[in-house]
């Protein structure tokens, strides 16, 4: 199993609506054959603690059976079509990936 976590730091004048879409757009990442889960979300309201961090907009966690799996869905055209339509939204983007 190899977990894949990608925080999405949006830019400042990202509207509400544009955000909206854009999780709508970062879920159907989960429609990838390789991926075998997909969950999507904004940080979470639990109470503010020194380490946590919450200074992200969108964050997305995919499961895979496999880094083979993960590979395919890299350089999935689903994929790079969601990076070709959103990079103009966002300042940065951070992953972790953990087998």
């Amino acid at each position: 199993m190899l977990v894949h976590t990608v925080f999405f730091y949006l830019k400042v004048d990202v509207t509400e609506e544009q955000t909206a879409a854009f999780v709508k757009q970062v879920e159907e990442l989960g429609s990838i054959e390789t991926v075998h889960s997909i969950h999507v979300g904004t940080p979470a309201a639990t109470p503010k603690r020194p380490i946590i961090q919450a200074d992200y907009a969108v964050g997305l966690t995919v499961l895979f059976n496999s880094l083979e799996d993960h590979d395919v869905y890299q350089v999935h055209q689903v994929h790079n079509d969601f990076i070709a339509s959103n990079s103009h939204l966002w300042e940065k983007v951070v992953i972790y990936d953990a087998d």
